[in-house]
Parts: C-alpha cells; sequence; structure tokens
C-alpha cells in the first residue's frame, strides 16, 4: 500500500533545475558556450523560477563538471524572494559539525527557504562499498539532527566519534531542521530513507515501476513507524500541440552521436549505479520513437547518465501525465528541459497555472516561510 505523509495535501510542489553540472543546452551532445554552467547562466535561470511561481530549485552537485552547490545557494539567498532550494549535499564532503554550521548559515540566510537533497555516491578518487556509503550518510544524517534538535552533539559511530556543543549548527528552522529529500534504489538506500529522510525522489519509470517502489518505500517506512513523501525528478517539453512538442524533442537529439551520447552517460560518479542501470532498461523497453508509455520519452536519456525520460505532449496531455502521478502519491515534481531558461517560461505558460502549487514543507507543517520583512522571519515554531 502506498501510504505518503502527505495523503491529504491538495496540491503538489512543482519545481524546476539549475543546471549547475554543465548539462544546459539546446542540442543534446552539444556544450555551446552560450549555455555554459556558471554563475551568471545558472543564476538567471533561478531567478526566473523564482519569478514564475516555482516552489523549489534542485541545485545538483558534481565534481567533474559542477559548481559547488552549497556556495551557489549563498549566493542565490539575496536575489530570490520566494523560491526555495534543494541543495545537494554529498554526505563525507564536509565534517558533519562543519556541514551542520554551512546548513544552519544558509537557512538564516533565506529564512527557512532551504531543503536537502542527501547524496551517497562516491566522493571523487574514492571507492566504498555501497553499504559503506550509505552507513556513511546515515551518520552524518543523524549528527545532523541532533545538532538541530538537542543541546549537544554526542555520538558514536562507525565513521565518527564527537562530543561538541550544538549552538553554531542551530537552523532558521527550528522543528527538526530543513526537509531532507532522498534518491535511492539499493536496500541500504532505502532502509536510509525510509528511517531518517522526508521525500523520497524517483526518476521517471513506468507507473507500473513507480507504485511498485512507492509500495516498497511505504512499508518500509512503517517498519520505523514513519511515513515519506514521493518525488519525481523528470524532464518536460511542453508546446501548443504534440506533433509541435515531438517536433522539439526529435530536434535535441538531431546532433547526438552514440559515442558522445556514451561518453555523457559516464562522466558522473553515478554512471554505474542501480538507478542509472534502471534508466538504461527503461530505454531498452521504449518503443521506435523512445517511448515506453504514453508521453514518457526516453530518448533524452541517450545523454544523460541519470534522469532520462521527459514527459512529452500538448499542455492537456503534460497535465494529465502529472496528474496521474499525483494521483498515487506523488507530492514533488522537479522539472528540467532544453534550454532551461526558455523551457522554465513554457511550462509556466501552458501547465503551472493549473495546478495547486505547494510549499513541500509548510504543508507538512514544518515551518511558515517568512518573507524577509515578516514578524516570523528567525521566530521559533511552536
Amino acid at each position: 500500500m502506498i501510504d505518503p505523509f502527505s495523503r491529504e495535501v491538495n496540491g503538489a510542489e512543482i519545481s524546476w533545475f539549475a543546471p549547475l553540472c554543465n548539462g544546459d543546452t539546446d542540442f543534446l551532445g552539444t556544450m555551446p558556450d552560450k549555455y555554459k554552467s556558471s554563475w551568471k547562466n545558472t543564476s538567471a535561470i533561478v531567478k526566473r523560477a523564482d519569478e514564475l511561481g516555482y516552489k523549489n530549485i534542485l541545485c545538483p552537485s558534481s565534481y567533474q563538471v559542477g559548481q559547488d552547490p552549497l556556495s551557489f545557494v549563498a549566493g542565490c539567498a539575496p536575489i530570490t524572494k520566494q523560491i526555495q532550494f534543494l541543495a545537494a549535499v554529498r554526505c563525507g564532503e564536509l565534517h558533519p559539525p562543519m556541514l551542520g554550521r554551512t546548513i544552519a548559515t544558509l537557512d538564516h540566510m533565506l529564512k527557512g527557504r532551504l531543503t536537502i537533497n542527501i547524496i551517497s555516491s562516491n566522493l571523487p578518487g574514492t571507492e566504498l562499498p555501497s553499504a559503506d556509503r550509505y552507513q556513511k550518510s546515515r551518520e552524518v544524517i543523524e549528527i545532523l539532527k541532533q545538532g538541530w534538535t538537542t543541546d549537544k552533539i554526542d555520538y558514536n559511530g562507525s565513521f565518527y566519534n564527537l562530543t561538541l556543543p550544538s549552538d553554531p549548527v542551530k537552523p532558521y528552522q527550528q522543528n527538526g531542521g530543513p526537509l531532507l529529500y532522498f534518491g535511492g534504489y539499493s536496500p541500504p538506500g532505502v532502509d536510509l530513507c525510509a528511517e531518517h529522510c522526508d521525500v523520497y525522489l524517483m526518476w521517471p519509470e513506468t507507473l507500473e515501476k513507480l507504485r511498485a517502489l512507492m509500495t516498497d518505500m511505504s512499508s518500509k517506512a512503517a517498519t520505523y513507524k514513519r511515513k515519506v513523501d514521493f518525488g519525481l525528478r523528470v524532464h518536460v517539453i511542453v508546446r501548443e500541440t504534440e506533433d509541435e512538442a515531438k517536433a522539439y524533442a526529435a530536434r535535441l537529439m538531431s546532433k547526438l552521436d552514440a559515442d558522445t551520447g556514451t561518453e555523457i552517460r559516464n562522466r558522473a560518479l553515478d554512471a554505474k549505479s542501480y538507478g542509472v542501470s534502471r534508466q538504461s532498461e527503461m530505454r531498452s523497453q521504449a518503443d521506435l520513437e523512445g517511448f515506453v508509455e504514453d508521453h514518457l520519452w526516453t530518448g533524452i536519456g541517450r545523454a544523460r547518465s541519470g534522469c532520462g525520460a521527459a514527459i512529452v505532449g500538448n499542455p492537456d496531455q503534460v497535465k494529465e501525465k502529472l496528474q496521474g502521478y499525483m494521483d498515487i502519491g506523488i507530492r514533488s515534481f522537479i522539472l528540467s528541459g532544453y534550454p532551461h531558461i526558455e523551457e522554465v517560461d513554457l511550462f509556466a505558460r501552458y501547465v503551472l497555472p493549473y495546478f495547486n502549487n505547494i510549499s513541500l514543507p509548510s504543508a507538512r507543517n514544518r515551518i511558515p516561510i517568512a518573507q524577509p520583512d515578516s514578524p516570523l522571519a528567525g521566530a521559533p515554531r511552536k
């Protein structure tokens, strides 16, 4: 049985993506300077998403091709008004108390507009078994939560042994700290999310397979007497007609050759993960046009290591597809399109106004997100 935390919430958190990892383009397989990952380009996308009313924006982490997400979020704090930030944190990259201090600093700068995407991939130049990586992530999360909610960090684990005061890591969000989002498919990853995280992020698959993932996660969370919410990271191509959307999808792929696609897919630190293998399996089951089910197009995965499918169609078809996901319990969508600065406008024009776009942390009764001049800013939560 799928049993999300926000089962009764009317709406979903509709978010966009900040291409910090040099993947933005107008033709997949090419890397024009115009779209290169830089502060100028990516901050412009964030500001536009903020203006258009998107509720959150994922800031990913990748050593080889990326800007630093936490530094990037800090820079965005004074140039945005209402959008929240989903900052990717690769566990173990920073000493946990220092990470806690960094997150607390960002949370105060943003006045509660911070959420965290927990990443358990190997650190650059290192190789740990899956079980060890997830155990390290578990310890990092437990240390963060201890610092956020108690007077002292007093922790004994396999990777960390600490006794420290917790004052420096106290976040703006005083009711448990920022919401934790997590994506992972291996049994240790599912168990970690079920025990400690708030939103289970999935990559696109058929509706049947998404249901199975959500059922498994709900069952696992129940063993910890918890419930989690569910999110979907997916690309989108929406045009006035279905033919126009399909034509644009074909145009995106028109300059990609097989060797370039393979190089791009193998570039990321998680290129050999189980989740990436599931995306490859989905592509193998698609029809000749690349569709694995109605309006879910897998061609985009030929040039990506991770999220490898897009919702493609006219406004009504895209709305119906998203509503179908909401009907099974998904309450968070992280969308993207190529180029991001153009597609963020198209989705906002054709689809976004038809949904009740919520703040998931607020919906979960975590915190009323305060505006900078609000008397709520910095106030304790009850």
